[in-house]
């Protein structure tokens, strides 16, 4: 089944007012090893180290 153009924009909408989207670049060979690492997906594995250092720091996230 196709997404519609509606579907699409209702997306867009809501992950705007719901996410903070944020580009990273890491050396090449970076991927690999958060994969080999035994990851779920590289997006939860940077999302879970920078809520490890946030609570390490006495820093507060909404997450």
């Amino acid at each position: 089944m196709a997404v519609t153009e509606a579907q699409k924009r209702a997306t867009a909408k809501y992950e705007k007012k719901n996410y903070d989207k944020v580009l990273t670049r890491f050396p090449k060979g970076t991927k690999e090893k958060i994969i080999n690492a035994g990851a779920d997906s590289i997006n939860s594995f940077i999302i879970e180290a920078v809520n490890e250092k946030l609570e390490r720091e006495g820093k507060q996230c909404q997450c």
